[in-house]
Order: C-alpha cells, then structure tokens, then sequence
C-alpha cells in the first residue's frame, strides 16, 4: 500500500462524508459560475479621456450639434468640459496664427493680384450664359431628334415585322390550301372542281372515311383560324396605307373564295350524310357512331364560320342542302288534299265516342272556359330542359283531328325535330361559347365578315347564328304565304278561317318549343317574315264579320218592343235568334224571362266563346261586349210601358237601387175611393208581368255578367296598354259601370210595381166601411170570433205578384230579395188607407150619435136603446181589434217588422178605442 493511500484511508477515517472535498468542488464551480457570466454578459470597458482635437467627428460637421456633443462627453463633469473647450480654444488660436505667420506673404498678395478682377470676371461671365443656354438647346433638340429617330426605327421595324406576318401567313395559308402560284395556275385548273381546292379535290378523290372528313374539318379550322389573323393583320396595315397590301390583295382575294368554296362543300356534305343518312348520296345510313362523327365534323365547320363571321353563309348552306328541298315537296298549292305520309310514326289522338258536332259559327259546344293554343302533345318547358340538360322526350305535336292543315304543320315540326333541332342547338352551343351574340367583342370576325361578304341585307349585322329565324322559319313561313295563302288566309270563312289561325298559332308556338333559346324564339318574333305572316291575317275583317253575324240575330230578336215573359224557362235549348246562330246551351238554365235578354247573354258569351274569341282582337269584343250592354238597355228603356204619374205618398219611395232598403214612413193616401174597372186590373197584370221580368232579367244579367267577367273575360281580355298623360282605367270598373247602369233602373220599376200593389191593397181596405152595418144588421146578435172576410186580400196582390202560394207569379224570382221591402211599403201604405178609413167611421158615428141625442126618446124605451147601441159598439170594436190583428200577423208572414212601423201602432190604439173616443 502506497502513502497516498495510507492518507486517504486516514483521511477517510478522520471526515467519512468528505466535506472537505465537496467544500472545494463547490468553491470552484462557483468560480467557473462567475467567469461564464463575465464571458457571457462581456467586459464593460471604462470611459477612457480623449482630448479634443480636429479630428473630433462631432466638431468637424458643418452643422454643429450641442446635445450630440454633450452626449459624447457625457462622463465629463460640466466644468472640466469648460476648461478643454477654453484648452481647445487656445490651441485654435495658436493654430490660427501660425497658419497666418506662415503664409503670410501670399495672404498679402492675394489682395494685391485681385485688384480689379472682379469687372473681367462679369465681363467673361456675361457670354458664357449666352453660351450655355444655346448649348442646352442644342443638346434638347439632338435629344428629340434621336428619340424621333429611334421610334420610327421601331415602328418601321414593327411595321416590317407586320409585313413579315402577313407574306408568311399568305404564303402558309396557299400552301394549307395547296392553292399554286400563278405560273402553274394553268397546268393546275383542271384539277380545281367548282372551286375546290387540290387540298380537298385530292382527298375526295381518295379515301372517303370518317377519318378523312374529320381531318378535313379541323384542317379548315386552322385555316380559319389563321385566315381571321391575316384579316386582322392586313387591317392594320391598311391604316398605314401600306402599297404591298394592295399588290397581294389578289391573293387575299383567293384565300378567300378557295376557303369559302371548301367550307361551303364541307358543310354541305356534311348536311347530307347527316339529314339523309349518306355521304355524297353512295353510303347507306351509318350508325349512331358515325352520325356522332358527322355531327361533331358539322360543329367544327360551325366554328370556323363562326370565326370567319360567315354566319349568314352557313345559313344559306342549309337552306339549299336541307330545307328548300324539303319545302318544296311539302308546301304547294295542293298540299292540304293531298295525302300526306307521317315522316315518324306517331301515335294519333283517340277518336270522339260519337260524331263531332260542325264547327260552324252557328253551332256552338256547352261553355268551357277559353284555353288558347292546348293542341301539343307535350306540356314540357323546352327552355328549362336546355338549362337542365334534359332531352326532350317528343314533338309537340298539333291535334289532327278533321284538320289537313295541321296534319300538314306536323309533318313540319317532325321534319325540323328530326333534321334540325340538333343543328340548331350546335350553332347556339357555338354562338353562345364564342360570345358572338352576346357582345361584339370579336374584331378579328368581324373584320373577316366585312372581307367575306359583298352584299348585306336587313339582318346581316347580327353577329351569331340564327337558323331559327333566317332559315327554318323564313322558308316555311315564304312558302306558306306564296303556295297557300290564298286557302290559309281566307277570310270570308269565318269557321275556317278561325280554325286556320289557331292551328297555325299553335304551329308557331310548337315551332318555338323547338328552338334553342329565347334569343332565337325573339329573334323569330322580330323577323321581317313573321311580321308579313302576322299582317296576313286579316283580324279586322273577321271581327267586321263576326259583329255582323252576331248583331244581326240579335237585332232580329230585339226587334220586338215588347216585354213579354218566355213561357218556358225550365229549359233553354234556345233555338231562337235566327236559322243559323242557334246557341245550343241546354246543360246551363239561364234564369232570364224573356228571349231578349237571353239573346243578349248569348252575344256576349259568343264574343268570348272558344270559337270565335281570338287574343289579338280582345279590345275590340270587349268594347262589343259594353255595346251589347248599352244595346239591352237602349231596349229596355224603349219597351217598358210609360210609367202612370204616382201619388205624392208613393213618389218618394226610398228603395236602393239593388236592396230596396227600410222604406220610408208612409204618408197618409188621399182621400176618397178609387174604384177599378175590370180592364184596368187586366192590364195591371199585364204591367206586373212586364215589370217583374225587367227586374228578374236586369239582375240575372248582372249575375251572368259578373260570373262571366270573374271566370272567363278577365283572364282574357288582355292589359290595357299605358298612354303618356292618360290614366289607365280599370277594365273591372268599366263593366261594373256599365251593369250599374241596368241596375239603376230597378227603382223606378220597384216604385211602379209598389204603386199597382198599394191601389190593390188600398181597394181591399175599402171593406172597412162595411163592418158597422154589417155587425147591426146581424140578427143575431154575438160577439165577432173571426176576422173580416176582406182582411186576407189586403195582401193578396203581394202574394199573387211573388207566387207564394200558387208557385208562380211575375215576381217569384225576386222574392228573396224583393219580398220584405215591397211588403212593408205595400203593408204602411194600406195601413195609412186604414186609418183614413177608420177615422171616416168614427166621424160618421159621431155625427149618428149627435143626431140621435137631439131626438126625444119615444114611450120611455130610450134606456134599452142606449144599451144595445153600446153593445153594437163593443162588436163593432172587437170585430176591428181581430181585422187589424190578423192584418198584422198577415203582414209579419211576409216578412214585415210591424212593430216597427208607427202607423200600424197608430191604427191599433184607433181599433182598440170605442168609436165615441175621437
């Protein structure tokens, strides 16, 4: 064992835990601790004392700045900082003169060689301004001269590039068309067919496939494409007057027609593989895979008309291809006779269980409700499929029941379903992807229409396809007027003609549901042709015929100045009017009277029937219609008899024109008795049913015109059109206007009809003056237990006018709105002409009663005299009473509040006095 060992053993053994050792680990970390922090936060470095100098930065600046100098002398007390700048300053002076001793003697010459220097100086100064300035100018000018320069050296190099573009791009565009040069034009016209250039002359020549005819519609695409940069290329060369456009517009020109020539041919076979299902009229039809090729080889020639702008030139291709052939064996003179074979079959509209009625003007259906234009087969929104990508699932086909000309527009539309429609929705997709319709945008096309097309027409400014209008319906519509004018458009017809209008407006609307868009429907709509085709229906003239048809049979029916009842109302075949206009209506009860009013109604619902009503001339029936209204009161005006002058108790009856309202209070009748002769009570009657059937017709009128109005006029009568300044009046104010004029006339009828009642009523109450001498001359003497026999016929007349009781009576369709106010004015007037009545008996009495008290009583019996005539008094009373009471309840059965009326209080305090009470 070493020493060092023998120490640590002791060690150990004297400090077991080592405290020593762990004392001094811990004084040495604590001191490698500090040096790591000196090392880590860095060495603060002591201000040291640097003296000022010239060298001093802050001194130096020409700008001197007292806070930054403070700053740097900041561990400088104030003043020690005063006594170094003192220091400093000594040193500068001493500096400063011995600069001045040292170079003294130039300081001295100086001023001396200076002596009158400074007039040579403003004299040398004076030109070299002169001098400066004129060379400035001159530098500005050579400075915009060279600018000058260098911008038409780029112009002319970009002007020169420009040329460079349009040579390479003619001389791309001949060698893509394989058109030769000049020299070896000759050798080569032969192989040129119509036009055609060698480029596609040689492909006809070789294979014929599918794959062929698509190369063939990309390769004019590109052309297309690349002849429409030319176009742009050479318009801008043009606005600099460039003389190489004017030597190669020859070949321009070329380009131009070679490109226009195998386009047209493309697209012109490309139409007949398509539409006939053959290709150069050789190959059978192809499959559904190769009428996908063709119809994608027909839209790439689409786009490259769409590019060159040649839109109209596209259109007139599948006019020549496609549609003239197709009119011209389809529309001519005979067609409507000849028989026609469906294009597609089609499943025909089931025949009527029984045969149909003529339609002639003089026949028409029960009432239905005008539906204009309902003969498709499809109700389906062919814009709202477009927009949803949903195919159509049919033709809107027109109903060909006894109808040639509809046969004749269906094989139309199957025609323009089958071959066009696809066509058609192309060049949209076309137009639309190339935002030729939407905005004029593309310069480049319409530069390259202005150098394709030589003439113009009214629609050549359209920048997009429009077949629907420039080629369907322009051919048809052409056709139609040219072949079958004189047949379609006959007016002296009415029937037909109406047939043929609606036929044909169906037509136009099918034919709309097949186009592409709503831009092709209005652009349709605005076509000069269909502006020809619309003026060829002669509307006014169809109106002037139908007015005449229906006005004559009316004014043979109102030719009868005379109100006269209709015997038989239940039914209403009304085989009436005339021979010819016989309305055969019997599933409808017209509740109207006379024959009159019901040819009046009949007019008016013929106006706005199915069978004649036509759109365009709403105005003019509905002007017919307040004419035919004014008409029937002209009528009634002049066929109600002449109104007899009333009382002044009846004059000023205040009945509301449509309810009759509270009548008035009643005054008292005149008195004396009106004594009637039996001719008079006839023609009474005859008045009564002449009255009675006014008022039932004017509001069975009112009611079927308002119902006819609600159901059927105004949802056809179209808007009225606004006019600057005027205001628009309310087509429903002007019909109730009119009806209120009807109307109006109820309250004179109802006052004629109250007076012929009340002198009735009035007559009956003339048995009041027989119920004392009756009751006294009875030989028995017992009290009255029934009312008196006149009582019940008080009322009668009111009763027999409104048929209660007897089922029938000249009033019986107005006793529900006419009973209670025509009884309680008839019920007040009689109780006036009672009380009158009353009031003359007790008169009459008293003066009896006077009489006998100035005569002497005979053999002392006056006593038993006296107590009978009380006793005839007493009946007399009571029979009165029970008259007065079931006069009353009589009236209360009709519907009159008598206890609301003051004269029936009146009569009953009369009744129930004895007579000697004045």
């Amino acid at each position: 064992m070493s020493v060092r060992n023998v120490a640590a053993d002791t060690n150990n053994a004297t400090d077991p835990f080592e405290l020593e050792r762990l004392a001094e680990e811990l004084a040495a970390r604590e001191v490698l601790d500090n040096a790591r922090e000196l090392q880590d936060e860095g060495a603060y470095d002591l201000p040291i004392y640097v003296p000022l100098s010239h060298d001093n930065p802050y001194l130096a600046v020409e700008t001197f700045d007292v806070e930054e100098f403070l700053l740097s002398r900041s561990y400088t007390a104030l003043p020690d900082l005063r006594s170094e700048l003192r220091e400093y300053l000594a040193t500068l002076k001493e500096s400063l003169v011995k600069l001045i001793n040292d170079d003294y003697e130039a300081f001295i010459s100086l001023s001396t060689d200076l002596r009158r220097e400074g007039a040579r100086l403003e004299r040398l100064k004076r030109p070299l301004g002169d001098v400066k300035t004129h060379i400035i100018e001159s530098r500005d000018e050579l400075r915009a001269i060279q600018d000058n320069i260098q911008v038409k050296l780029q112009n002319r190099a970009a002007f020169l590039h420009l040329l460079l573009k349009i040579s390479e791009s003619v001389t791309r565009l001949e060698s893509l068309l394989l058109i030769t040069l000049p020299e070896s034009e000759s050798s080569s016209s032969e192989r040129r067919l119509h036009g055609l250039s060698p480029h596609l002359n040689n492909q006809d020549e070789g294979s014929r496939d599918d794959k062929i005819r698509g190369s063939r519609a990309k390769h004019l695409s590109r052309v297309a494409s690349e002849y429409t940069q030319l176009v742009y290329h050479i318009s801008k060369a043009e606005e600099q007057n460039a003389a190489f456009v004017d030597e190669i517009r020859w070949r321009v020109d070329r380009i131009r027609s070679t490109l226009s020539s195998d386009l047209d041919h493309l697209f012109g076979s490309t139409l007949t593989a398509l539409t006939d299902g053959k290709e150069e009229s050789k190959v059978n039809k192809g499959t559904e895979t190769e009428s996908a090729k063709w119809m994608s080889d027909l839209v790439e020639c689409l786009r490259s008309y769409d590019m060159l702008g040649l839109w109209r030139d596209a259109e007139d291709v599948l006019r020549r291809e496609v549609i003239r052939g197709f009119v011209k064996n389809t529309i001519f003179p005979g067609s409507l006779t000849a028989p026609h074979s469906p294009l597609l079959p089609h499943t025909p509209f089931p025949p009527p269980r029984s045969p149909a009625p003529p339609t002639t003007a003089s026949y028409f259906p029960p009432r239905t409700p005008y539906t204009p234009f309902t003969a498709f087969a499809s109700k389906e929104n062919p814009l709202q499929l477009l927009q949803t990508g949903i195919t159509r699932s049919s033709v809107p086909l027109l109903d060909e029941t006894d109808n040639t000309l509809a046969v004749l527009y269906n094989r139309i539309l199957r025609f323009v379903d089958r071959d066009l429609s696809k066509i058609m929705e192309a060049a949209e997709r076309v137009s639309v992807k190339s935002s030729s319709r939407a905005k004029m945008s593309n310069t480049a096309a319409s530069l390259a229409s202005k150098q394709m097309k030589q003439t113009s027409d009214a629609r050549r400014d359209e920048q997009a396809f429009d077949i629907m209008a420039n080629v369907i319906w322009a051919e048809i519509s052409r056709a139609i007027i040219d072949e079958l004018g004189s047949v379609v458009f006959a007016v002296g017809r009415p029937d037909e003609f109406r047939k043929n209008y609606d036929t044909s407006q169906a037509f136009i609307r099918s034919l709309e549901f097949l186009a592409p868009s709503i831009a092709s429907v209005e652009s349709m709509r605005h076509h000069p042709l269909f502006t020809s085709f619309e003026r060829r229906w002669q509307l006014p003239v169809y109106f002037q015929l139908r007015w005449k048809e229906i006005i004559t049979h009316l004014e043979d029916a109102l030719s009868i100045t005379r109100i006269e009842p209709s015997p038989n109302r239940s039914k209403y075949p009304l085989w009436c009017l005339c021979k010819t206009l016989m309305l055969h209506v019997t599933a409808e009860v017209h509740p109207f009277v006379t024959v009159q009013a019901k040819a009046i109604l009949v007019s008016i619902e013929t106006c706005w029937s199915a069978q004649v009503y036509i759109p365009e001339l709403g105005h003019r029936f509905w002007r017919f219609t307040l004419q035919l209204l004014s008409r029937y009161k002209t009528w009634l005006d002049s066929s109600l008899p002449a109104f007899e002058p009333l009382p002044k108790a009846n004059l000023d009856v205040n009945v509301d024109a449509s309810t009759l309202g509270t009548p008035r209070t009643a005054t008292p009748v005149s008195q004396g008795a009106d004594t009637v002769s039996p001719e008079a009570n006839a023609n009474d009657e005859v008045l009564l049913r002449q009255l009675g059937a006014a008022i039932t017709d004017i509001k069975a009128m009112q009611q079927q015109i308002s119902k006819l109005w609600r159901e059927e006029i105004s949802a056809m009568l179209p808007d009225m059109i606004e006019t600057e300044g005027q205001e628009v009046i309310d087509a429903e104010d002007v019909i109730n206007h009119a009806l209120d004029a009807l109307v109006s006339m109820i309250l004179p009828i109802s006052n004629q009809i109250i007076a012929i009642l009340t002198r009735r009523a009035c007559e009956a109450v003339q048995a009041v003056r027989s119920i004392p001498a009756s009751l006294r001359a009875m030989s028995l003497k017992r009290a009255p237990s029934e009312p008196s026999y006149f009582v019940p016929t008080i009322l009668q007349p009111v009763k027999s006018f409104f048929g209660i009781g007897t089922g029938a009576g000249p009033g019986s369709d107005l006793e529900t709105e006419y009973l209670g106010p025509y009884s309680a004015e008839v019920f007040e007037n009689a109780v006036q002409r009672y009380i009158f009545w009353i009031t003359s008996l007790k008169r009459t009495e008293e003066s009896l009663r006077k009489l006998q008290k100035a005569k002497k009583p005979l053999f002392g019996r006056a006593p038993t005299g006296r107590d009978e005539k009380g006793k005839d008094e007493e009946r007399i009373r009571s029979q009165m009473i029970l008259d007065v009471e079931a006069f009353g309840k009589d009236a209360a059965s009709l519907g009159v509040s008598v206890e609301d009326v003051p004269a029936f209080q009146s009569l009953r305090h009369m009744v129930h006095a004895s007579l000697s009470e004045g």
